[in-house]
Formats: C-alpha cells, structure tokens, sequence
C-alpha cells in the first residue's frame, strides 16, 4: 500500500488511465469509464459492487493482457479516456462563458452526506442523493464548485428483513484505501487536519479529498489514535440518536470545515448549507471577522450577505433543534469569541418546543443567510408560512425564502438503451442541452415499437435483478423460501408494474395502496391484466413506527393469495433505485400533502419513461400537465387525516382501475400500446428538461449563488 493509504493498482502500461478513472467519480456517471470494467469481467464488476479500484485491485492480469490483445477494448478504451481528458481540461463550460468574472470566486457546499455512488455508502437517503447529484451537476457546469463533508467508516446502515417483516440493521466498515480518496494536502504540500474544541477537549479530523469530475470533496475523519474513543466514533456513521455525538459531529461538520478550507488555502465567496445541521460553520466565520476587528453587526452583515441556505423538511417538528443545556455544554467559548453573551446567542436560534426551549438550526441558518430556498414552488411557499413568525414585519409572501426546485443528474439515472436511443434520434450533442425542452420534441419521431421495445429490455433487465438477488439470498443464507418469493422471483415481465421505494416514514404513507386490500387483490388477481407492485425502502434505526409499516407491508407480500406479485426488495440503495426507475411502469408516491418537501425519485423515474402516479406534492404540482401522469386526490387538503387517507385511497383505486390499467393493457396487433407511449413520450418531452439538475445549478448560480458572489467581490 502506499504512503498515502492508496491501493496499488498494478496494471500494464498500456491501461495506465485506468487506475487515475478508477480515482475520480467521473466514470460513476460515465459509461463508457464504466464499460471498460464491464467489458474485462462483467461477474467481477458485480461482485466488488461496481467499485473500480476494488475491480482493479483483485482483476487477474492475465485478464487485463487479454484486454491488451483485443482491438475492440483498445479502441473502446482509446475513445473512453480521450473523452475523460476532454472533460477534465475543458475551459468552455457553462460557467466560464456565462459568468467568466467569477471562475475564480469558489463555492463551498457543505453538506453531511454525499450520495455518489453505491459503493460509497456515505449517504443516508434523499439529502444525500441530491448533494451527490448537485456536486455532478456543478462539475458538469464548470461550477468553482468544493463540497465539504464526512467520509464515515461505516455510513448508514445496511438492512437485512427477518422472516416476519422486521427490519434488521447492520453495519459495514468502509475501507479507505479500496475508495477513490486520498490526504488533502495544503498549498505547501503538507496533509491537512483540524481541530476543534468539545466539553474538556480537543477533537481532531483528518481531511481527505475526493474527485469528482472537476469537483473536489473534502471529506472529514476523525478516526484518528491521538483522538479517545468516543471522539473516533464521531464520524462512524450517519444521523446519531445520541444527541451529544450528534452536536459533535455538526460542530466538526460546521466550525472543522471552515478550519479545513481556511488550511487548504481556499477562500470561499459563497457558503452553502444544505440543510441546518452545517449551520456551526456561521460560528467560525462571524469570530474570523469579529477577531479581524469587526463589531458583531457588521460581521453579521459579511456572514450574511454570502451565505446561501437550503431548508428540506416542511414541517416545524422535523427540523433539527438542540435543547439549551446542551447548547450551555458546548459552546461558552464560541458565543464569547463573537462577542456575545449566553442570552444573545440562545435568542439568535430559539424555539419553544412542548419539552422546553431548544435552539433551532434552520432558525440560525436564517438569521445568516441572506439567500434561503425551499426545493419546490410548494414547499417555499409552506417554509415562507412556517417560518414567517422569524419576519414579524413582513406579510408571509414577502418572507425572504424562495424555491429552487430540484431536479436528478440525467447521466446517472438514465438507461444506457435510453442514451442509444437519443443519440440515435436527437443528435449526438443532446447532453448539451438538456434543460432546452426543444431538443425532445425529437422524441415524437420515436417509432413507438422502438420506444416500446427499450422499455420491455428494462423490465426484463429489473425482473434479471431481482431473480439473481433472490439466487444469491438462496445460495448464501438459510433465507425461507417464501422470502425469495417476496423478493420478486415470482414476476412477470409483461405486466403492469408499479414501483415504490423511498424511505418508511409515516406521512410517506406505504400502506395506502392495502387500504382496501380486497380491491388491490382484484387488481393482482386479474389473469388478464395482472397488476404488480415492488415496494423497498428503509426506515431510521430509531422509527419505530416506520419498521412497523414495513414489517405491515412485508406480511401483505407474503400473503400467498398475493401469488408472488406483491414484492418487497430489501437493502434499498442507489444500484436497486438504478434498476426499479428505469424497469417499472408507474411510479407511486402517496405523501401527506404538503409534507413532501420535493421528492426526486419519481423525477428519476420520468427520465426513463415511467410514468408518474403521485399526490399533488413536492415537485409533482409543477410537473404534472393531465397527459404525463396522473394525479391522486385534490390540492385540497381535510382536518381529519383518517377522512383524508379514505379518500386518497378511493381516488388511488379509482385511477388504477379506470385509467391506468386500461390504458397499459390496450394493444394493437403487434401488442404494442400506443397510448401509453404517447403518454411516456410526453412525459419524457415535458418533465426531462424541467427537472433535471442542470436547470436546478443554473438557478441556483442565476439567482442565488451570482448575487451573493458580487456581495463577496464588494
């Protein structure tokens, strides 16, 4: 192994580009990088989990000299790392035309989880997917883009389902040296690592770096001999019960990654929080300038006129908050570093809760963020109501928190049969306009039996998926036989399919489709027009409640009545999201309105074809038209829950069996279904461009991440 903790990747000198790809996350969202391990051992590249450098690592040399001797691999690997160079050195991006005054003005995205890749498991759900997307995006664009964050040595939690439906967690520990990082070193070549001050002592984080694409990550760990025990676990794993590891961890998150950035010689114009739990990081930067002799108020006035807020969570109780005595715990020198006495500083974040008072993070994120945004045009509007009591002269429009809505990175959710398609019929340039709905008004010229012929690939690739795992469940453990019926072995790939995966939290409400299960067996049952629908998903190892609607929903799977078409897929991550958006028919998502803050799967989804069936929440307001999808319910929402969920579920049913189903099932004589190609093309034609994450960075940069850049230049 290397000094710098890298695994030695052997390889001959001909393929010397493979272990330098194999380091940068590019080829995460590049298939022709990701073919070139595909192509040398396709078994191989499954089993290290689709990481590279484990790929490299254990692949036989005599496999990579036969890729020397095979004209076709040489050529595709010519193509492939000509193209990655191309990227890497390319100056005419969006950013450098658009806003070249200000290439050199970095942006500092900090965030507790990244979801880059499945075999990287530093992400917990949807917070993480979306910074993995947002960092790929902003390496795409030609952002001055650094994100900052943890690399945890055992992520979040792997989940194994007993025989009864209970959700079993286990844990994984993360070898750095088989990851594509490595010591991030200071301009003057030394390794970087900082300190922070806790109750009685100092902790420590070595700081790693990690590529991706364009992009650094700046990864924190504190696993480090000269920390204790406890100060070692702080960057284990993600989202701690335990509130003193939890404040820890965002004090490290927050006040360390300033540190970290400041010791690699960066000097932000923009500070990005997304999500509350970086909000710390506004602590150091005020004592910076107040120690430079500023007042308090004109350091806030600095702070603020930079800094860029993200709010996710669309209810008050669901927004991270501190009680006070553990604020008195943790913080006497940081309050008195910016000049400020207990009270002072308790008032700047406090909310009343039932309990007590707490200090608030989204509440301290505002009162320093000059630029805030919820991430749908619904949900700004319920974060301007929910908060407007922090803006007592302003009417509830005029409270300073917009919308950027979010969107998916299309490179790394969209079918490789999809992008032979496009290049096929919308020119080989349609990656550079993604967000221009003119480039898939090209879809319309589609044959539909070719369109169609790609969607029936994915579902036989998805049915693929889940026979293997159910193989492998067989082979490898005393798993009953009824569980690998549960996980799919028993579908069929010509029919209706419907898709639902997301996080087991009760307003998501997993269990409305068996509110009436009478009515879904009928729907299953029909041996002319079979419906079938795969949930997966996880809960938080704390959710009691939602395990027990996962353990609901896995006894309705095991029901044999169900006959093997009700399916649960268990250890939900990015690879098993991969394959059920690109090889279901609908997508279902039925939040408690207006809870969804946006939800980004069913845009995942819509990339591939599969056609949206969701409450009018998050960002399916803004994407539904009544001719790309369907819509459950009503905007209009009752007091009474129970009432509400009744009549979801009537209007769930009602569209199920007078809709979709009738419309999947009509077919001409070649048995192909035109009308439910035409609803797929417009699906695609409509919400491709709209939600994808190049026109999320580019609203972002436009009016957020500009105008704090010029305050920046002041």
């Amino acid at each position: 192994m290397s000094p710098d903790n890298q695994m030695e990747l052997a390889v001959p000198r001909a393929l010397s580009k493979l272990p330098e790809i194999a380091r940068n996350l590019y080829w995460a969202w590049n298939q022709d990088a990701q073919f070139l391990f595909i192509y040398m051992d396709k078994q191989l590249w499954e089993e290290v989990n689709h990481n590279p450098i484990r790929f490299l690592a254990l692949v036989p040399r005599s496999t990579l000299n036969a890729a020397l001797r095979d004209d076709r691999f040489m050529e595709l690997y010519k193509a492939a790392t000509t193209r990655y160079e191309k990227y890497l050195n390319a100056t005419n991006t969006w950013f450098n035309k658009t806003y070249p005054d200000f290439k050199q003005t970095p942006i500092a995205y900090f965030s507790p989880e990244f979801g880059l890749h499945e075999s990287l498991p530093i992400y917990a759900g949807g917070l993480g997917i979306l910074s993995g997307d947002h960092t790929k995006e902003a390496s795409d664009i030609g952002l001055p883009f650094v994100g900052v964050g943890f690399i945890y040595q055992q992520g979040y939690f792997r989940q194994k389902i007993s025989e009864d439906g209970w959700q079993i967690e286990y844990w994984d520990n993360l070898e750095h040296a088989l990851q594509p990082i490595s010591p991030a070193l200071d301009p003057q070549g030394n390794e970087v690592e900082v300190e922070v001050g806790l109750p009685g002592r100092n902790v420590y984080a070595k700081v790693w770096r990690l590529q991706v694409g364009r992009v650094p990550l700046y990864l924190m760990d504190t696993n480090l001999p000269h920390n204790n025990p406890e100060d070692r676990e702080l960057t284990h794993r993600l989202y701690s019960s335990n509130l003193d590891v939890r404040i820890a961890q965002e004090i490290v998150l927050g006040i360390g990654g300033v540190r970290a950035l400041r010791k690699l010689g960066i000097n932000p114009g923009v500070w990005h929080m997304n999500e509350g739990h970086s909000s710390f990081m506004i602590l150091e930067r005020m004592a910076e300038w107040v120690e430079q002799g500023l007042s308090y108020e004109q350091a806030q006035i600095r702070v603020k006129d930079t800094t860029v807020f993200t709010t996710h969570t669309p209810v008050p109780a669901g927004n991270e908050a501190f009680p006070d005595w553990l604020i008195d715990r943790y913080f006497p020198q940081y309050w008195t570093r910016i000049g400020l006495t207990r009270e002072q500083f308790i008032n700047l974040a406090r909310m009343d809760q039932p309990w007590g008072p707490t200090f608030s993070m989204p509440t301290f994120a505002l009162a320093f963020s000059k630029y805030a945004n919820g991430v749908s045009e619904l949900h700004g509007k319920v974060s301007r109501e929910m908060w407007q009591h922090l803006y007592p002269d302003k009417a509830v429009n005029d409270v300073p928190i917009g919308s950027v809505t979010n969107g998916v990175h299309t490179d790394s959710y969209l079918a490789r049969r999809y992008q032979a398609l496009f290049d096929k019929y919308l020119g080989k340039d349609w990656r550079d306009k993604l967000d221009d709905p003119d480039t898939w008004k090209g879809l319309l010229d589609v044959p539909d039996e070719e369109y169609w012929e790609v969607h029936r690939h994915l579902k036989r690739k998805l049915q693929a998926f889940m026979r293997d795992r159910g193989r492998k469940l067989w082979v490898t453990t005393q798993t009953h036989p009824v569980q690998i019926i549960a996980g799919g072995a028993l579908l069929d790939h010509n029919a209706l399919t419907i898709g639902f995966a997301r996080r087991f939290a009760t307003y998501k409400r997993a269990g409305l489709i068996m509110r009436d299960f009478d009515r879904l067996l009928a729907l299953l049952r029909d041996s002319q027009r079979p419906l079938q629908i795969i949930f997966a998903g996880k809960a938080h190892p704390a959710d009691e409640p939602g395990k027990r609607l996962i353990q609901q929903a896995y006894q309705a799977v095991k029901r044999a009545e169900t006959a093997g078409r009700l399916v649960f897929l268990e250890d939900y991550d990015q690879n098993v999201a991969r394959h059920l958006v690109q090889g279901c028919d609908v997508w279902l998502n039925t939040p408690r309105r207006p809870h969804e803050a946006s939800g980004t799967s069913g845009q995942k989804a819509a990339l591939n074809g599969v056609l949206n069936l969701s409450i009018l929440d998050g960002w399916w307001p803004e994407g539904y038209n009544g001719h790309n999808g369907w819509s459950i319910g009503t905007e209009e929402q009752l007091a009474d829950q129970e009432a509400q969920d009744s009549r979801d579920a009537e209007s769930l049913f009602s569209i199920l069996e007078n809709e979709v189903v009738p419309t999947f099932y009509k077919r001409d004589n070649n048995n192909v279904p035109h009308d439910w190609i035409r609803m797929m093309k417009e699906s695609m034609m409509t919400l491709l461009p709209a939600f994808s994450t190049r026109r999320m960075l580019k609203d972002y940069t436009n009016q957020l991440y500009i105008p704090a850049m010029r305050n920046s230049k002041k």
